[in-house]
């Protein structure tokens, strides 16, 4: 019995990403982002499960891609469609099938999804920008669209000009693939002196998501890139001081 609750939990991951896209449709742009969020929660709470229960399946791996490439790819990809659409609707000739660029986003995540799947390097990292982030990223532009504060009204500005929703979807796909090592946050074992860079980014994380919500989303997403580096420089520089030593020995 216990072997089938991952995949029940990934069953709700891709139930939320069908009702986010009928969601989106409507038009009901909020709903559709929280979406994702929820989904983004059952998908981080399946493998904690598959991993507490020990009951790993290819199977499982297998679905766990499908209700991402839905719930990461399609939804998101949708979403931006329609933010496009809204801008672009009454141009015409060739400005006005713009908007099907967003559909960059399913189709670059279906690319991640498949090298993730057979790539051994990504056991214990990631090797471009994992579909969930990218997802939390779009999700978090409608509500910041919707529900603008005093303090920031420059992201408002900027995520309702189609030209840089268009570079922004350029750049997401790009990163879905690309060459970048981040972290994951899958510790073997808790160390402050192995995982500090990771640790900082979740505490500083935390904190800007608790005073700011959605807003911090994309500032997030940015610094995640940001302490990702760092990390490899300073893995990198580890790996040279320990093969220096050997060397000298």
């Amino acid at each position: 019995m216990k072997k089938h609750i991952p995949n029940f939990i990934t069953t709700l991951n891709l139930i939320c990403g069908c009702a986010g896209i009928g969601l989106a449709i409507k038009e009901e742009f909020a709903l559709a982002s929280y979406s994702i969020g929820i989904a983004a929660f059952f998908d981080i709470l399946d493998g904690l499960l598959a991993r507490m229960l020990h009951v790993k399946s290819e199977m499982g791996k297998e679905l766990d891609s499908l209700a991402d490439l839905i719930s990461f790819g399609m939804l998101p990809g949708i979403i931006l469609y329609f933010l496009l659409n809204r801008n672009l609707s009454s141009e015409e000739g060739f400005i006005a099938y713009l908007p099907f660029i967003a559909f960059l986003i399913p189709v670059f995540s279906a690319l991640r999804l498949a090298k993730f799947n057979t790539d051994d390097r990504q056991s214990d990292c990631f090797i471009g920008v994992p579909t969930p982030a990218i997802a939390l990223f779009v999700a978090s532009i409608p509500l910041i669209l919707i529900n603008p504060i005093a303090e920031m009204p420059i992201l408002a500005t900027i995520f309702s000009n189609p030209i840089v929703l268009i570079l922004l979807i350029l750049a997401l796909s790009y990163l879905l693939v690309s060459p970048f090592r981040l972290f994951s946050f899958k510790f073997k074992k808790f160390s402050w002196k192995e995982h500090k860079i990771i640790i900082l980014f979740i505490i500083t994380a935390i904190i800007l998501l608790v005073l700011f919500r959605y807003f911090a989303v994309p500032v997030v997403f940015f610094l995640y890139i940001v302490f990702s580096f760092i990390h490899n420089s300073t893995q990198i520089s580890k790996q040279n001081i320990v093969d220096n030593g050997e060397m000298k020995v």
